[in-house]
């Protein structure tokens, strides 16, 4: 778009809606993986997986 020259806010809005997906997938995955890796790790006594959920969480809210 931008070598296209388009308009400014166009561009904007498209890299709004795409920041949006990655979000959403970036939700549904990381749910998938609390449910699943983290959930069973802790069942299994392997605390170290907190830690790592914890590190993800904090990147992932910057």
């Amino acid at each position: 778009m931008v070598e296209s020259d388009a308009y400014c806010i166009d561009i904007l809005v498209q890299v709004a809606a795409a920041n949006a997906a990655l979000n959403s997938f970036n939700k549904e995955l990381l749910a998938a993986h609390i449910r699943t890796c983290v959930a069973d790790d802790i069942r299994a006594g392997n605390d170290e997986t907190i830690e790592e959920l914890v590190a993800v969480l904090q990147k992932l809210m910057k």
